[in-house]
């Protein structure tokens, strides 16, 4: 057992605390001296991170070191930063055996430590250290110390030296005996060759035009309304779009494991470059949907289903403040949290795919069953969906009921597979457009406003088309513009490089329903 006995000893490791998805260098400061037992910690720190003086203590004594006769005083810096969670303590365990002398100040110099700890000394796994190790790399950081639990997400990030251990004593040891630790091998590779086994578009039976509409929402990243009777299919054409979606390039994937890690959801499995497909119910809170809660705000379903799939059934169900949560998110490609003392931006530009019922019992319209909604009724239920929000959605489709023949005798659709390739080409059209353009957006869904006006030039007899249905469904200048980005997507499908009447025509019919089927009967 070694016992503290050293007056004005002083060290400093490195740590980090996450602001959103931004890992923030926190500098950790440890004084000891002779007294009689106290352990201070300053530097706006919540109740998880001042809880450490019992972990650090407690792991500190697993290791043969005993504080008990020392004061010790703990800075965080800078003093003005919100200091959130427990994984400072590896950080704070290793700046006070600096400060007693255990350890050589340079076996912590310009290492990031990050890690919490059990009382026994193990290190337990880091929420969000993906974030973290992305974060570090951009501000320089070569080397730095995880959990072993996080040996996987340390795999993923290049030009960085990650270190994992599994408990306090290991980390010691190298240190004293001036061992290197295991490095971590860098970078995993991405399963991108390989699309995981689901859902596939093949089972779909009929609904042709609500396929043809799904392939233009993959092609584009346009968000899409789905209307139509109990047991039309709209929940299976939802579930099978992400089958027909490119597979996500390395960055992108990092950015949404990154996500899901702060989220504390990642999976279970290998770490792979899939899209997310998340499905809320429809009871989910304004916070859990959008992203919030607390002094730390977390990320959403909205957030969690970036670059990937936002699955919104039954979408008249859901709480209207959540929905109108939405609108903000939608537009701007981003969720912007307000607290006291921290704001936090999260990423969210997922597709989002809605599916409703045309009237409380589901039947209005169905020539197959009997409505016995009345009008003021159907009305009401439709007026939950605001204008707004609608006005946001690409692409609108009614399901009609899908016939029993279609079922019985018709064929498989066509699989995914085949659907991927189109969709994969005409992404390629659209980046290499954007590339000779110079416009940053990845798919037409995300084009600006000035950015459509100089990619998507219409035809004098398409111009006239659209004038003549922004008039006849009084379209919104937003509206105008969403013809546009999906009949720029249809042309990509062909390909051609030309905007035709035909393109937008089509483009047209998938803003119908905002002003028929939407508006009641």
């Amino acid at each position: 057992m070694v016992f503290a006995t050293y007056e004005g000893m002083l060290a400093t490791a490195l740590s980090a605390t996450l602001i959103g998805l931004d890992s923030q260098p926190v500098r950790v400061e440890v004084e000891t001296r002779r007294g009689p037992p106290k352990f201070e910690l300053v530097g706006l720190a919540e109740a998880a991170v001042r809880e450490s003086r019992v972990r650090v203590r407690s792991a500190l004594k697993q290791i043969g070191v005993d504080i008990g006769e020392c004061i010790v005083t703990v800075n965080l810096g800078p003093a003005d930063l919100p200091k959130t969670g427990s994984g400072f303590d590896l950080a704070i365990a290793a700046a006070i055996l600096g400060a007693l002398g255990l350890i050589s100040p340079e076996a912590i110099a310009d290492v990031l430590l990050l890690g919490e700890l059990s009382l026994d000394g193990g290190v337990h796994p880091l929420r969000g250290a993906l974030a973290h190790l992305l974060g570090a790399r951009k501000q320089g950081v070569k080397r730095i110390v995880l959990p072993r639990a996080n040996e996987a997400e340390a795999a993923l990030v290049r030009d960085l030296e990650a270190t994992t251990v599994a408990t306090l004593g290991e980390l010691v040891e190298a240190w004293r005996g001036g061992r290197v630790l295991g490095r971590v091998p860098s970078p995993a590779a991405f399963a991108q060759t390989a699309i995981a086994e689901g859902p596939d578009l093949a089972d779909v039976r009929g609904q042709l035009a609500a396929r043809r509409a799904l392939e233009i929402v993959a092609a584009g990243g346009h968000n899409i309304l789905m209307m139509g009777p109990p047991g039309a299919g709209k929940t299976m054409l939802a579930r099978r779009l992400p089958s027909i979606l490119p597979l996500l390039a390395t960055n992108d994937a990092l950015e949404v494991l990154a996500i899901q890690s702060v989220a504390g959801a990642l999976p279970a499995q290998s770490l792979l470059a899939q899209r997310p497909f998340r499905a809320p119910h429809h009871t989910v809170s304004d916070v859990a949907l959008i992203g919030g809660g607390g002094d730390v705000p977390r990320p959403g379903e909205v957030s969690l289903a970036h670059n990937g799939v936002l699955f919104l059934d039954e979408l008249a169900e859901f709480r209207r403040t959540a929905l109108e949560g939405l609108r903000q998110p939608l537009e701007d490609g981003d969720v912007l949290i307000s607290r006291a003392r921290v704001k936090v931006s999260f990423p969210s530009r997922p597709i989002l795919v809605c599916a409703t019922n045309p009237c409380p019992c589901g039947y209005y319209g169905d020539r197959s069953r009997h409505c016995e909604c009345s009008t003021d009724r159907i009305r009401h239920y439709r007026a939950r969906l605001s204008g707004p929000l609608l006005d946001r959605i690409d692409i609108q489709v009614a399901l009609p009921p899908v016939e029993i023949d279609a079922l019985w005798k018709g064929e498989r659709g066509e699989a995914s597979a085949s659907v991927r390739e189109r969709v994969i080409a005409a992404r390629n059209v659209q980046r290499q457009r954007q590339k000779a353009e110079q416009v940053s957006a990845s798919c037409n869904a995300a084009l600006t406003a000035r950015d459509v006006e100089r990619v998507i030039v219409p035809c004098v007899e398409g111009a006239t088309l659209l004038k003549r249905a922004v008039e006849r469904l009084a379209l919104s200048a937003r509206g105008y513009g969403k013809v546009l980005r999906v009949a720029r997507t249809i042309a990509d499908l062909e390909p051609t490089a030309r905007v035709t009447p035909q393109h937008i025509a089509e483009a047209i019919t998938y803003r119908a329903l905002e002003r028929t089927s939407v508006a009641g009967p």
